[in-house]
């Protein structure tokens, strides 16, 4: 099947509820038997047909009562306020599953949604620093997400490592990191500290991950 030419790619980063590794990763239970987290993805470079998506931040948190494959979850997409109503579209055309195989990392994890709350249109700060291990991603009065290194128990040295999944289909490769996340509103208001993180670098289309793509670009 022919599909609208896409491609979104830059830096993601993200928290969840889990331990670090995020026992998901492994086909493995949640740590708490639930999960919520949230999400942000900077586009470095992207389009969907003629219309540039460049620069632009999008986002999510997200709920799930049990495990993730089982469903029944709830989320909440956030759009770079600076998007204009081409770009909105765009951006709801490939977040949505839409133009893309049925193997996608937006078609499954939307698979597993049964109640969208309405997106929010926000001017986002984004930061990612991969050889730090340190990001944020920032909705102001919603929700503050912070990221640095998992930090050795007994030293206290920054503790570096990766998760590597060759077939994953949200990621090839990711950094661990620790997560500290805090979001308001009374459906999907969330508090943890010091919970699983990662920041990758990586490229999707309608096919999925763009492996040539999905090449972090070298430290200035």
């Amino acid at each position: 099947m022919a599909y609208v030419d896409w491609m979104i790619k830059g830096p993601k980063i993200g928290g969840c509820n889990c331990s670090y590794g995020c026992p998901c990763e492994f086909n493995a239970p949640p740590t708490h038997g639930w999960c919520e987290g949230l999400e942000a993805h900077r586009i470095d470079e992207g389009w969907f047909g003629d219309t540039r998506l460049d620069d632009l931040v999008i986002g999510a948190r997200y709920r799930w009562p049990g495990p993730v494959h089982e469903g029944r979850g709830t989320v909440q997409g956030f759009v770079d306020s600076r998007a204009s109503d081409a770009q909105r579209e765009a951006l709801f055309q490939i977040l949505g599953g839409r133009e893309q195989e049925p193997t996608t990392v937006f078609n499954i994890y939307g698979s597993t949604i049964a109640r969208e709350l309405d997106p929010i249109f926000a001017e986002m700060t984004f930061a990612c620093d991969f050889e730090r291990r340190t990001a944020r991603f920032i909705v102001p009065g919603v929700l503050k997400l912070e990221i640095e290194p998992i930090k050795n128990p007994v030293t206290g040295a920054d503790h570096f490592a990766q998760i590597v999944l060759p077939t994953g289909f949200e990621f090839r490769s990711a950094e661990m990191a620790s997560a500290t996340f805090r979001a308001g509103g009374e459906e999907l208001a969330m508090d943890q500290s010091k919970r699983y993180g990662a920041l990758c670098y990586v490229a999707y289309g309608p096919y999925g991950i763009i492996d040539e793509q999905s090449v972090r670009p070298a430290a200035a």
